[in-house]
């Protein structure tokens, strides 16, 4: 069986049905999911930047939490010397550097949206799944 890191941005668009969804699906179908921990907070702080934007109301949010939580998902534990090392060397966030750590130490490519967390994490020697 495979297995993914998945970042927010790919369970976001999945979650809310965004265009990218189906080529999502396909990509992770009989596959197995990880993450660091902090994709809980992940998720929290997208569905917060969204409330500000005024682009999904409360209920539409909660809805779409649950059908995250349904999402079997490996949560993992996060070398944080080697993501501080990332996250330093690439002058990017912690969250990022934890996504990038979590596929080096893993040996499993990443599953993202995000085309600076891509061109970061490939500069890193992660494998990144395209959409």
């Amino acid at each position: 069986m495979e297995r993914i890191v998945i970042d927010t941005s790919a369970l976001i668009a999945a979650i809310l049905d965004e265009p990218e969804k189906a080529r999502l699906v396909e990509l992770t179908e009989g596959a197995s999911l990880l993450a660091p921990y902090s994709l809980h907070w992940e998720i929290g702080n997208a569905f917060s930047a969204m409330f500000k934007k005024g682009s999904i109301s409360p209920k539409n949010a909660q809805a779409a939490l649950r059908i995250y939580e349904t999402i079997p998902i490996q949560f993992l534990e996060v070398d944080l010397g080697r993501s501080l090392e990332i996250a330093y060397r690439r002058r990017i966030y912690a969250y990022d550097a934890y996504m990038i750590a979590s596929t080096l130490t893993h040996k499993v490519p990443l599953l993202t949206l995000d085309n600076t967390l891509k061109r970061h994490a490939k500069a890193c020697g992660t494998s990144v799944l395209e959409i």
